[in-house]
């Protein structure tokens, strides 16, 4: 056993890794080739805990995606998944890759910081206690580029993640873009030295509450076409301090993340048989997780950051937590997308703001556009992005669900024929 003493150094060559060009070839080779999930989701078919856990991990008390009885009295005839759901469920049926696929997968960018970047989401019909949906992955871009996030050489990779139905109809679709930086990368340019962690009074955190406090949701009253103008100011949602409890509970709501990193003899295998390049040793000499920069400050330090900081899923399902509240149940979010545009670190408090730029009636139906930006304490806008919305009519009616286009629909009907010797599906 280990005597009580505190180990210095020897982290520097784990921020030292660089990008190469040959990985750049090897990520472009990737691009359109099915992979499978690197571990289950959360929930492989959706469940009534899971549902409830997910939107509360993000502090949304909806009760759409929480009340059974609730959901009945809606339109939607029964409690239905938060829109960002799909992260935390679904199968994947993809078998795992050998031979040349293998190899061309195999160690790619290699001790390399990951940060998710963006986001463009595609919804298409609600999720369902007890549904089972399919996922399909493939990365879809690489693009090459210095990092505004750390100042080294970076890759932009945009994966694809489509669920679809027993019968092949998708269901959601998101395409997630991640930045692979060079970890050291923060720490040679000093772009965020200057930024030191938030204090609060107790004034502040009086202020904070009001916000909270002053939250509105449209719930079961419609928010009819006809009512909205462009220039409407959505009712803001407060966002913080961030605290690790919120990491955690994110954690609670969708999971471990596609790494599947887990505690005691699961962390044991993590680092000796399946990803020994994802762990390194902490200050004290113990093998840990490099995720931990999101709850890790020395870790955190280490790249050349202030403070850890969020996962980047937090702020889109933030996002979606304001456009909801807004929309009320009767309507239909039918795409929202985003970008990062800075770091999220612990303490920061975030307003999200929404405002109405345009609305329109199309193949669709009756369609409202809404630009979101979240504001930090710093004055910092570090995510922006855009909304559509379907919203009912006194006019022309309810709001139908929009048909998904050919090429994913195409795309679900292959995941959907027959397996050959795999196992049918459970019931």
């Amino acid at each position: 056993m280990a005597k009580s003493k505190r180990v210095d150094g020897g982290q520097d060559k784990d921020i030292s890794a660089e990008i190469t060009d040959e990985d750049v070839d090897r990520a472009r080779r990737q691009i359109g080739v099915p992979v499978p999930l690197r571990c289950d989701t959360l929930s492989p078919t959706a469940a009534a805990a899971t549902m409830k856990n997910f939107n509360w991990g993000y502090g949304d008390d909806n009760p759409l995606y929480q009340d059974e009885s609730y959901g009945k009295q809606s339109r939607w005839r029964g409690m239905v998944a938060a829109p960002m759901y799909p992260i935390a469920t679904g199968r994947c049926e993809i078998p795992p890759l050998s031979g040349d696929k293998k190899n061309l997968f195999r160690g790619l960018f290699r001790g390399v910081g990951k940060y998710y970047s963006g986001v463009r989401w595609e919804w298409y019909k609600p999720i369902y206690t007890g549904d089972v949906t399919f996922v399909d992955s493939s990365t879809s871009s690489v693009e090459v580029k210095t990092s505004s996030f750390s100042g080294g050489r970076s890759i932009i990779e945009t994966y694809r993640f489509m669920h679809v139905d027993r019968m092949g109809d998708p269901v959601a679709v998101r395409y997630e873009s991640y930045v692979s930086a060079e970890r050291g990368g923060s720490k040679k340019t000093g772009k965020h030295a200057k930024i030191e962690r938030a204090t609060y009074t107790e004034a502040d955190i009086e202020e904070i509450n009001a916000l909270y406090e002053a939250e509105e949701r449209r719930g079961d009253l419609p928010r009819w076409f006809e009512d909205v103008a462009v220039g409407d100011q959505l009712v803001p949602i407060v966002k913080g301090p961030m605290t690790v409890t919120d990491v955690i509970s994110q954690h609670v709501g969708w999971g471990m993340g596609e790494y599947g990193i887990g505690p005691l003899r699961h962390a044991w295998k993590g680092r000796t048989q399946k990803l020994k390049g994802f762990y390194n040793p902490d200050e004290y000499g113990v093998p840990d997780v490099m995720q931990r920069m999101h709850w890790d400050p020395n870790w955190a330090q280490q790249i050349g950051l202030p403070a850890p900081y969020d996962y980047g899923q937090m702020r889109s399902c933030w996002m979606s937590h304001l456009l909801t509240n807004w929309m009320g149940d009767d309507a239909w979010l039918r795409n929202m997308s985003n970008r990062l545009n800075t770091f999220n670190f612990l303490g920061d408090t975030h307003i999200m703001r929404g405002e109405v730029t345009d609305k329109r009636r199309d193949e669709l139906g009756c369609v409202v556009t809404i630009e979101v930006r979240g504001t930090n304490q710093r004055d910092e806008d570090s995510v922006t992005g855009t909304a559509e919305i379907l919203l009912p009519s006194r006019e022309f009616g309810p709001v139908s669900l929009p048909v998904a286009p050919r090429e994913l629909r195409e795309r679900g009907a292959k995941m959907m024929e027959l397996r050959g010797t795999e196992e049918p599906l459970e019931s």
